[in-house]
């Protein structure tokens, strides 16, 4: 108690100390940038950084013009590594492109722009720079939000009811109705059902589902074997003792939210203005409504842990101080025709919607986008059976061959995607959405230009625009 009442003195000072040098000296923006899985975090800021610096395709952020130049400096946090900046880039934009390795810990990087005031007053005053810190970390890690509300037995309830149908759950679900919970612990036995229930979360993953949390058993770096990753979700047990099966995964389970998921929100999170939230939309309506409902849910846990309220995790954490803006950008639209991306875009914001409601959710600014970091692809319009399709036209990453693609027309009312979904359907009825993977392209860039792509420029807009 008495160390909880330190660290929110602590940070109370430290948002205090923030506010007043940023006010009186050099503005600090700190953007949160995450993602499910396989949304492209990593794309993103690269190429984010990269049109920031050279911000000729730029347009859609309004201060643009204004920037008198951009450079990269040192990240604040000396204990956090530096995000591989020019090492992804140039995979990206060199002479035989390719897609860089994707986010496995926590990572940062900061640049700063000198930019020119606006106003009546501009003339009387010179430029600022203002910096901007962008922390890209696992999504995986943000889905561990979730936990924070819930009591160990809760989580075990959700685990197992929304598991039950998964056939990469079969094994660990034999296993747990095997396990006796009222028994007494034995490390051996809670060792091997840890390691079935990671396999789970494993194949889960691998098999395009969202909600895959715990997100450490997946990434566990130097935590491996550590009791605080040596849990699992347990049916109630009658009986069950303090020094019991259940009882110790219990324990576990609280030990992994107290001193793995607060430590981490409190170092490298507590400090975030905007944050960004990647997701692979089309990814999941390919896979049908399963998935699609999955990434609801996952985006309604996400918005769950920001709700205000004197018992959300992040109001204490944050002691006044909350994330300002959240933007949920559905990745990979130039895998459509532009005529698409509205459509997309509307099928995220009824997401949002929903899951804001669904998780009572106010206070800070959300907004859903269709966007493309690095834009892979040009768009086609090719007939088939007396009709014109619109395409896009790529190099496919399996076969590094150029091929048109037609994704299919995706349906101007969300909710008829959404409520199928929500029921529990097995396969859309009345369409078949398809996607086709794309290798970067090889790219010309004129001085002073960065990287193609779709509406990044508003997104940097909404996210830093009235900062600037």
């Amino acid at each position: 108690m008495i160390s909880a009442i330190a660290d929110s003195i602590t940070r109370q000072v430290e948002n205090v100390t923030d506010t007043v040098s940023e006010t009186f000296f050099e503005p600090v923006i700190r953007l949160g940038v995450t993602g499910l899985a396989r949304a492209g975090k990593t794309v993103f800021i690269t190429s984010l950084v990269a049109n920031l610096l050279d911000r000729g395709r730029m347009q859609g952020l309004a201060a643009s013009s204004r920037i008198e130049a951009a450079f990269l400096q040192p990240q604040p946090d000396d204990t956090v590594p530096r995000f591989a900046f020019e090492e992804h880039l140039a995979a990206l934009t060199g002479p035989a492109p390719h897609w860089p390795s994707s986010t496995r810990a926590v990572s940062e990087l900061r640049i700063s722009l000198r930019v020119k005031p606006s106003g009546l007053l501009a003339g009387f005053q010179g430029a600022r720079v203002v910096h901007i810190d962008i922390v890209d970390y696992p999504g995986e890690w943000l889905l561990d939000l979730g936990l924070m509300g819930k009591s160990y037995g809760e989580w075990s309830a959700e685990v197992f009811e929304r598991i039950a149908p998964r056939e990469e759950a079969a094994e660990f679900l034999k296993a747990a109705q095997a396990a006796d919970g009222a028994a007494a612990l034995d490390e051996p036995s809670a060792q091997a059902l840890a390691a079935a229930f990671t396999g789970y979360l494993t194949a889960a993953r691998d098999a395009g589902y969202y909600d895959c949390s715990p997100g450490r058993f997946l990434l566990p770096g130097e935590m491996a074997g550590s009791p605080v990753l040596t849990f699992a979700p347990l049916r109630p047990a009658a009986g069950a003792g303090r020094r019991s099966l259940l009882r110790e995964m219990e324990r576990r389970f609280e030990a992994y939210k107290s001193r793995v998921v607060a430590p981490f929100f409190r170092d490298h999170f507590s400090k975030i203005d905007r944050q960004v939230v990647l997701l692979d939309a089309l990814g999941a309506i390919h896979k049908g409504p399963a998935a699609l409902e999955d990434m609801r849910r996952a985006m309604g846990d996400i918005l769950g842990a920001f709700k205000p309220g004197q018992n959300a995790f992040l109001s204490r954490l944050f002691m006044g101080k909350r994330v300002e803006k959240i933007l949920f950008a559905a990745t990979k639209a130039d895998h459509l025709h532009h005529t698409e991306h509205a459509k997309l875009t509307a099928i995220v914001e009824a997401m949002v919607r929903a899951a804001s409601d669904r998780a009572g959710f106010a206070g800070a600014d959300t907004r859903a986008l269709a966007l493309a970091s690095l834009r892979a692809t040009v768009e086609d319009t090719l007939a088939h059976d007396g009709r014109d399709l619109p395409c896009v036209r790529g190099t496919l990453l399996s076969t590094g061959r150029r091929a048109a693609f037609y994704a299919g027309e995706l349906p101007s009312d969300p909710s008829k995607l959404l409520a199928p979904a929500r029921a529990g359907a097995q396969a859309w009825l009345d369409a078949d959405y398809q996607i086709m993977e794309f290798a970067p392209s090889v790219l010309e860039l004129k001085p002073g230009d960065g990287p193609p792509h779709i509406r990044l420029d508003r997104a940097a807009e909404f996210l830093l625009g009235d900062k600037l």
